[in-house]
């Protein structure tokens, strides 16, 4: 009999699981006759910022677009620097020269995959040619970056700090959530997210109700009254069937973020012992495991031997911002070549994880893998 296959992440079992409650949201809004913001938009950006402990939420159209109207709505444009990672989705990179201004790439922590404080530090005390405007440290695989240094420097130099959460919904970070120290913060509901959308769609955050109001008039062409743009705005409106589906899922993001974590749990007592590099647990934070990211330099054989056994698997990200041909040469990096990132993106292979992953698929995981280092 032939295995059958497991994905690395599958969205449709999410739909499925909460099929009712998606499907009635959805019809509601269909009814509704509103299909440009309005009522359902407000109720989830309210439930939103309750959930996240900030006072305001203002939807996008996605994660990508969030930063662009977050680095905005700071004054942040034409050759400010932004100081960012290498390692992560193209999208942080790609909003921050939409919006103008121009990335300073700062490498990983060592064993790590966050924004590391001690090359921010020698970043900015020499920086390139530009005003530094923004700390931009994104929050990968689920797990918080190093907020206290990161957020202290930015302070320090008078900068703007903006959370990359796409990764982190419901994450920690010294009792707090992951998302409520920045100026402004950025969420991502892509269908694999933590919280996911069935489509894109994105949210920003913020504690400053100017901020929030120019966030609000950024991603409507500027206007505030309708038809008259008081700024240069663009079109990034969250589509309110996506908010309906997202209000409809919140409640269940702590549950599902628990069993994230029960999955990494069984991967982390299962492959223990085994010449790889699980994922780091830190007593200062909360990692709710959007990937379950280990680190082999048998990465490729390895993930040829698990597609065999018809097991998915991912690389996240195979080739980071700076060396991507539409990048290459022409990024401010710190140090240059960014050793740490360049290591990660020859070690790294995502597992299969997501909340309705049976145990016995989790286990026929670790059963292949350590069926390969036998």
């Amino acid at each position: 009999m032939t295995a059958r296959p497991i994905p690395q992440t599958d969205p449709r079992a999410g739909y499925l699981e909460q099929k009712a409650e998606i499907d009635a949201a959805i019809t509601r809004v269909l009814e509704s006759g509103q299909y440009i913001l309005g009522p359902e938009v407000a109720a989830f950006e309210a439930a939103f910022a309750a959930w996240l402990g900030v006072g305001h939420a203002v939807g996008a159209g996605s994660g990508t677009d969030a930063i662009e109207l977050a680095l905005r709505a700071c004054g942040i444009g034409a050759g400010d620097l932004v100081f960012t990672v290498s390692h992560t989705a193209v999208a942080t990179v790609a909003a921050i020269e939409r919006a103008g201004a121009v990335p300073v790439l700062i490498d990983i922590e060592p064993g790590g995959f966050t924004m590391d404080p001690a090359v921010l530090t020698a970043a900015l005390r020499d920086p390139p040619p530009g005003r530094p405007a923004a700390v931009l440290p994104v929050h990968l695989y689920g797990e918080p970056a190093d907020l206290a240094p990161i957020e202290a420097l930015a302070r320090g130099h008078g900068l703007r700090l903006i959370e990359d959460c796409a990764q982190s919904h419901g994450a920690t970070y010294r009792g707090r959530a992951a998302g409520s120290f920045g100026d402004i913060t950025c969420f991502s509901f892509y269908p694999t997210k933590n919280l996911a959308a069935l489509g894109d769609a994105g949210m920003t955050a913020t504690d400053d109700p100017e901020l929030a109001g120019a966030l609000r008039e950024l991603r409507e062409y500027g206007w505030r009254e309708r038809y008259v743009s008081a700024r240069s705005g663009i079109n990034t409106r969250l589509d309110p069937l996506q908010a309906a589906i997202l209000a409809a899922r919140l409640p269940r993001l702590a549950d599902d973020n628990a069993r994230r974590q029960q999955v990494a749990a069984r991967y982390d007592e299962g492959l223990a012992g085994l010449p790889l590099e699980l994922p780091r647990r830190r007593a200062d934070r909360t990692h709710v495991h959007h990937q379950y990211v280990l680190r082999t330099e048998h990465r490729d054989a390895l993930r040829e031997h698990l597609r065999r056994a018809q097991i998915g698997s991912g690389i996240h990200y195979p080739v980071p911002v700076h060396l991507q041909p539409a990048y290459q040469g022409r990024l401010g990096e710190f140090p240059a070549g960014l050793p740490e990132t360049t290591r990660a993106m020859r070690e790294i292979l995502s597992l299969p994880i997501y909340p309705q992953l049976a145990a016995d698929a989790a286990d026929r995981v670790i059963a292949e893998i350590r069926r390969f280092f036998a």
